[in-house]
This record gives C-alpha cells, structure tokens and sequence, in this order.
C-alpha cells in the first residue's frame, strides 16, 4: 500500500493545531484573521502556521504554557514553531 508521505512526515490533528496556534496568538493579543484582513499575513503563511504546527513536537510546551497564561504575553512561547511569525506579528 502506497502512502502520500512517509511515516516521519505524518502531522498531527489538523483541527488541534489549529485551536491550538489561535488560542497562542490570541493568548498574545494577535487575532489572526485581523492579521489577515489586514493584509499582515496572507491566507497561505496562515496555511504554513497550522502545518508547521502539526509537523512540530511542540504542542505540550504550548499547552502548558497557556495553562499558565493569566495576562497578554508579550512573546511565543520558548520552543514553539511558530515563535518567530507570532513575535512578528505581535510587534
């Protein structure tokens, strides 16, 4: 049986990656689909968050750090994949 990637390249729940970069982002103060609209990120770089948060193995470090989140941060998370766009876009 032929599969479209190789196991290595398997990623993680769509749905759940998803979830989980908005709810950093909006943990951030960002709101992605303003960004958007905005023009300050285009639907494809919104496309290539998700995927290289379900291609990472990061998502507990993100989980626990939201869980600690009681104010706006002012950074991503340490580790996170999509620290260095989240941090572009919160400046």
């Amino acid at each position: 049986m032929n599969r479209p990637f190789p196991a290595a390249c398997a990623l993680g729940d769509i749905n759940r990656h998803f979830w989980l970069l908005r709810s950093v982002a909006r943990s951030m103060d960002i709101d992605l689909s303003a960004a958007m609209a905005e023009g300050r990120l285009t639907e494809a770089g919104y496309a290539e968050m998700v995927t290289r948060c379900r291609a990472s193995s990061c998502s507990a470090t993100c989980m626990a750090w939201l869980a600690c989140q009681q104010a706006i941060a002012d950074a991503a998370p340490d580790g996170c994949a999509n620290a260095e766009q989240l941090n572009r876009l919160k400046s």
